[in-house]
């Protein structure tokens, strides 16, 4: 049983949060919130922070920090977000994190943990160059991480596994890059106030799962 519910995941990418993000809130009924997907459904559904976000999406911008938070704020207090969420890359920068608590004290709601998700960089270019993607429902595997149970098919609909030409080794070392140089102070951010946790995402599915349920009791 966990009792730290309103979460944020923090790490590379390759660390597997995504993964264990997926798991866990299937299994303790928690909402997972990806920014991406905000974007478009408030883009889709016409709101006034949507059409905000298309201007600049149409346009080739990037949408400025305080939608996106205004957006994150929103989407947390659906129905679904009641029993807890995961925040799953976002925020990526301090300045996100500021607005972030900002938009959530005008919600009522709280972080009760920030989860980070620690591997050496070795390991994360070999997951980063390893990913498995669907062809036909977008799912995501990893070679090394979280192999499919059949080679080449995807556990969750049957379809064709391939490696995306963005998932090479130059791509990796740019992705790490910039998560170094914009994501990575977040980590000293989260742990003088008190609410960092971190994980040893070097450790396969099977045992990092019981290790992230045990720092949310």
């Amino acid at each position: 049983m966990i009792t730290k519910k309103n979460l944020i995941f923090l790490g590379a990418p390759g660390a597997g949060k995504g993964t264990l993000a997926q798991i866990l809130c299937e299994k303790e009924k928690l909402a997972h919130i990806s920014t991406g997907d905000i974007l478009r459904a408030e883009i889709a559904k016409g709101s006034e922070l949507g059409k905000k976000a298309k201007h600049y999406v149409t346009t080739g911008g990037l949408v400025p920090d305080e939608i996106v938070a205004e957006m994150v704020a929103s989407r947390l207090t659906q129905p679904d977000c009641k029993p807890g969420f995961a925040l799953d890359g976002f925020p990526r920068t301090i300045p996100q994190a500021e607005l972030l608590d900002k938009a959530l004290a005008k919600i009522a709601k709280k972080i009760d943990a920030v989860v980070y998700f620690h591997a050496g960089e070795e390991l994360l270019i070999s997951r980063l160059t390893a990913r498995l993607t669907c062809k036909k429902c977008g799912s995501n595997f990893n070679r090394i991480y979280s192999p499919p149970a059949k080679e080449g098919v995807c556990d969750r609909c049957g379809g064709e596994l391939y490696q995306r030409p963005d998932d090479s080794l130059e791509t990796a070392k740019n992705r790490l890059k910039l998560y170094n140089e914009q994501t990575a102070p977040l980590i000293p951010y989260y742990r003088s106030k008190g609410m960092l946790s971190q994980l040893d995402a070097s450790m396969s599915k099977d045992k990092s799962y019981p290790a992230l349920l045990a720092l949310l009791k």
